[in-house]
């Protein structure tokens, strides 16, 4: 049987790049650098389609091919979108070198283990490895109040116990696009977790916006059943978005995230 990354190039990098470029974005802090990396993968790519036989399946190849990219550039941040990103990135240089990465692609983009290791040219026991050091690293660096965005009363319930878990306090829970303005006027957040379609049929999108002009700095993390409304190329795109259903680990990954590195631009309705 022929290997999938093989079948049909174009194919596979157009359903991929999506997820690709969230992880690049991500990955370097700037929407920008996020996408020149990916656009640099994809050069890449055209000029020697090769690369894509690299791994078991297409997008694990795809972000083997990034990764080469990205690394060979000497693995760099991109230039602050924020005053908040500057001051992520001052944080990044903190952390152990290559644990960003690994835990982006195992708790966001859903890599297993052995995966990990096709991508990043290491073994699975290594990966693991990098992961947990993430996790530890980055749960311990930052607590702050969470106001949560999100109609549907169980799973706002659940992202509330993982937010609270994790150190966090909920400042509240709002359903509508005016109670989420609302709850923050009352109580500024220093994270938003927010749904797109909201209880009234409103928009968790515009509730953000609203927020966010009242408030500079303020990261948000979109928890959502229609990621592709934000991941369409258009500027400005979120940092960190979560398609449902999600996991546990990607709600803990984004959170520690996202308090210190995420964009905090207006985004396209």
């Amino acid at each position: 049987m022929m290997n999938e990354a093989l079948a049909d190039p174009a194919s596979i990098v157009a359903a991929n790049l999506p997820f690709l470029r969230r992880y690049a974005r991500a990955l370097t802090g700037s929407q920008d650098s996020g996408d020149r990396y990916a656009a640099a993968t994809l050069e890449a790519i055209l000029e020697d389609p090769s690369v894509l036989r690299s791994a078991p399946n297409a997008k694990i190849a795809l972000f083997r091919a990034f990764h080469l990219v990205w690394s060979s550039a000497g693995a760099p941040l991109g230039t602050p979108d924020s005053e908040l990103s500057r001051r992520a990135q001052d944080h990044m240089a903190t952390l152990t070198p290559n644990t960003r990465e690994a835990l982006l692609l195992h708790a966001i983009e859903g890599f297993s283990y052995p995966d990990i290791g096709h991508i990043m040219q290491t073994n699975p026991a290594q990966a693991e490895g990098l992961v947990q050091i993430a996790k530890t690293e980055m749960a311990n660096s930052v607590a702050g109040s969470v106001l949560i965005i999100e109609d549907e009363a169980i799973i706002a319930m659940d992202i509330q116990m993982i937010v609270a878990e994790i150190g966090h306090r909920v400042t509240g829970i709002a359903r509508t696009r005016s109670a989420a303005v609302e709850l923050a006027a009352r109580d500024r957040p220093d994270l938003i977790l927010a749904d797109i379609q909201l209880a009234d049929q409103s928009s968790g999108i515009d509730a953000v916006n609203d927020i966010l002009r009242q408030f500079d700095e303020i990261p948000v993390i979109f928890i959502t059943a229609f990621p592709e409304r934000l991941l369409t190329g258009k500027k400005p795109e979120p940092a960190f978005l979560i398609a449902k259903p999600y996991s546990e680990a990607q709600v803990r990954s984004a959170v520690s995230q996202a308090m210190f590195f995420a964009s905090t631009e207006p985004l396209m309705s």
